[in-house]
C-alpha cells in the first residue's frame, strides 16, 4: 500500500510540473496588448495573406492571442516608396474611421520600413510608432546591383510576367497590384533612392549610418531590428535564393537582401539576428536556424515594448 501510496503522490507531482510546463505564461492574454492597434506591413513582392498563409507568418495570430489588435496592410507589392505610402495612409484612415481607431503602431519589414515612414511622416497623427525589421532604409546592393548591371529592359520584363502572377495571386481585382512598377520598387530600394526618400523624410534617422537614432521623432517613436545571417537551414529552398543575391555584399554583414547597418532606424534593438530575410518573417513555414531566437516571440516583444511606452 505504501509503494501504491508513494507511486501516486510521485505520478501526482509529475503532473503537476508537467501541467506547470505546459500551462501559458502569466501574461498570455496582455503580453502584447498595446494601447494603440498594430498594423503590419510588407515589402517588396509581399502581400496580407495568399492561401491562409500570412506574409508575416504566423504572427498575426500570435500577437493577437496575446491580447494585440492586429491589422495586416496590402499595399502594392511592387512599387515605390510613396505609392505604398499613400495607400498605407488611406487603410489607416479607412481603420480608424470604420473602427474609431485614433492611432496605430505600424510594425514592417524590409521594404514596408520606408513605406511606413512615409505614412509617418505625412500623416503623423495617424501614428504612434514605427517599428522596423531589416527595413532598406539605406537602399540595398542588390537593387544596385541589378540596376546597375541588368537594366531597365530586362527590369519590365520581369515586372510584367511579375504583374500578371500577382494578378493571378490576388484574384485579378485587387487595386494594389494595378499599378505594378518593379522599375520604381527597385529605384526606391537603390542606395540612391534611399538617399533621396530620407532627405525628404528624415523623421528617426540616426546621427551617422549604423549608428542609432532618436527614441522619438514628431512625437512618434522609432525601433528598429534586422539579420545578419544568410545560410540558416539546409532544408530551407530559399536559402539558396538569398545565397545569391547576397553575393553584392561582399563581406559586408548582411541578411541576404539588406545590410545590417541598413535596417538602423530610431532605437536599434538589435541588428544581427541569426536571421535572414525571410527567417524574419518566420519563413518558410517557419524553417530557420538551429537554436536561433523565434522570430514570432520577438514581435510579441515588440508589441510588449510598445505596451510598457503607454502605446
Amino acid at each position: 500500500m505504501r509503494l501504491f501510496s508513494s507511486l501516486r503522490q510521485l505520478l501526482a507531482s509529475v503532473c503537476v510540473v508537467a501541467a506547470a510546463m505546459a500551462a501559458p505564461a502569466a501574461h498570455a492574454g496582455t503580453y502584447a496588448q498595446t494601447k494603440y492597434p498594430i498594423v503590419l506591413v510588407h515589402g517588396f513582392l509581399g502581400f496580407n495573406s495568399v492561401l491562409g498563409i500570412n506574409y508575416f507568418y504566423g504572427v498575426p495570430s500570435s500577437l493577437r492571442n496575446n491580447g494585440a489588435k492586429v491589422y495586416i496592410a496590402q499595399v502594392n507589392p511592387a512599387q515605390s516608396n510613396e505609392y505604398r505610402g499613400e495607400q498605407l495612409i488611406q487603410q489607416l484612415k479607412q481603420w480608424a474611421a470604420r473602427d474609431g481607431v485614433t492611432k496605430f503602431n505600424l510594425i514592417a519589414h524590409s521594404q514596408g520600413g520606408p513605406t511606413a515612414r512615409y505614412a509617418a511622416a505625412v500623416a503623423p497623427g495617424l501614428v504612434a510608432s514605427v517599428g522596423t525589421v531589416s527595413a532598406t532604409h539605406f537602399g540595398s546592393k542588390t537593387a544596385d546591383y541589378w540596376n546597375a548591371h541588368i537594366g531597365s529592359t530586362w527590369t519590365n520584363s520581369v515586372a510584367n510576367g511579375i504583374a500578371t502572377v500577382l494578378n493571378v495571386i490576388y484574384g485579378g481585382s485587387g487595386s494594389s497590384v494595378s499599378a505594378t512598377d518593379v522599375s520604381a520598387a527597385l529605384s526606391s530600394l537603390s542606395t540612391a533612392g534611399a538617399t533621396t526618400f530620407n532627405a525628404k523624410y528624415p523623421q528617426g534617422a540616426p546621427t551617422s549610418y549604423c549608428g542609432q537614432g532618436p527614441a522619438k521623432a514628431n512625437g512618434i517613436a522609432y525601433y528598429s531590428a534586422g539579420g545578419g545571417s544568410v545560410l540558416t537551414n539546409v532544408f530551407d529552398i530559399s536559402d539558396a535564393l538569398l545565397g545569391l543575391t547576397s553575393l553584392p555584399f561582399g563581406g559586408t554583414a548582411n541578411d541576404g537582401l539588406v545590410s545590417t547597418c541598413s535596417s538602423h532606424w530610431g532605437t536599434v534593438l538589435k541588428d544581427n539576428y541569426a536571421w535572414n530575410h525571410l527567417d524574419e518573417i518566420n519563413h518558410l513555414l517557419g524553417l530557420r536556424g538551429l537554436f536561433t531566437p523565434d522570430p514570432v516571440s520577438f514581435y510579441n516583444s515588440l508589441a510588449n515594448r510598445l505596451k510598457n511606452q503607454g502605446l
